[in-house]
């Protein structure tokens, strides 16, 4: 089997996987994000272990941000109180703490990797509950996976156009320090792409503007561009080419989704300042 038809199916199953979990129930999607947070943050905290001045536990770290993400869903959706958020804290406590106990070469920055990892994995992650999950007028909560749709609808869609655009016309360079191959064409053909799909979210979809879909559109596409520019400078801080290999054809989980988690909390932003203000 040729590594197209490889990189094809393991991309089609992918994208299935997180189709159904933002789609068809919240236990679905706790169960699917849930693995995500794991994956992602011991995946980073895997890539910060091959730094000479850092080793951060990855065990202790994707349990950490798996109970961020946990206690996240519980609390938007009114299974319990803020007192869920409680071990987490002790969790950070923990950090500080465990690290006069050993005898680390350099225990700051192993603080601030695995804080850095929380942050950047888990707490992007967590803040979808906040998407998907909206109180409703008549009381109780509200499953609304449409946002968290867009979301990857609009970032796969960036993708492909960029590609497409900027393998076929692309000379200006984007962030030739960072990124070589990315050109201006390739980002301006990614973003009109989105920018005319988000037009038929808003003819299909009733009770959102127009214009508050094209600048969500927008949003998305510019935040998801420097996600993909953040994690491709970590690369290339490391010296590494692919985050990991879980993905056959595609690399790591971070490779897939570095995209996904700056557009993340640029989306809860303009949610709560513009289509629910």
């Amino acid at each position: 089997m040729n590594n197209l038809v490889i990189r094809t199916l393991s991309g089609a199953i992918f994208v299935a996987i997180i189709v159904s979990g933002l789609c068809i129930h919240p236990y679905l999607f706790l169960l699917v994000f849930s693995l995500i947070v794991a994956l992602t943050v011991w995946e980073f905290s895997g890539l910060l272990n091959q730094h000479k001045n850092a080793l951060p536990e990855r065990l202790i770290n994707m349990l950490g941000g798996v109970y961020l993400f946990f206690s996240t869903f519980a609390y938007v959706n009114e299974l319990s109180g803020k007192e869920i958020f409680l071990p987490y804290l002790l969790f950070l406590m923990y950090l500080f703490i465990a690290g006069l106990y050993r005898k680390e070469a350099n225990p700051v920055n192993n603080l601030a990797y695995t804080l850095l990892g929380q942050v950047y994995c888990a707490g992007s992650f967590s803040l979808l509950n906040f998407i998907l999950f909206t109180p409703a007028d008549s009381g109780g909560v509200v499953f609304t996976p449409l946002f968290g749709l867009t979301l990857f609808v609009f970032v796969w869609l960036n993708d492909t156009g960029a590609y497409l655009v900027g393998s076929t016309i692309g000379k200006h360079r984007l962030f030739e320090r960072i990124s070589p191959k990315k050109s201006w064409e390739g980002f301006l053909g990614g973003l009109i792409i989105v920018l005319l799909s988000s037009q038929l979210f808003a003819y299909y979809v009733p009770g959102l503007s127009w214009y508050n879909w094209l600048g969500l559109s927008a949003i998305v596409v510019l935040f998801a561009t420097w996600g993909d520019l953040a994690e491709s400078l970590l690369k290339r801080t490391l010296a590494i080419k692919d985050s990991g290999a879980i993905i056959p054809g595609h690399g790591g989980m971070l490779d897939r989704l570095d995209s996904i988690l700056m557009a993340i909390p640029a989306m809860y932003i303009y949610i709560e300042l513009s289509t629910r203000s």
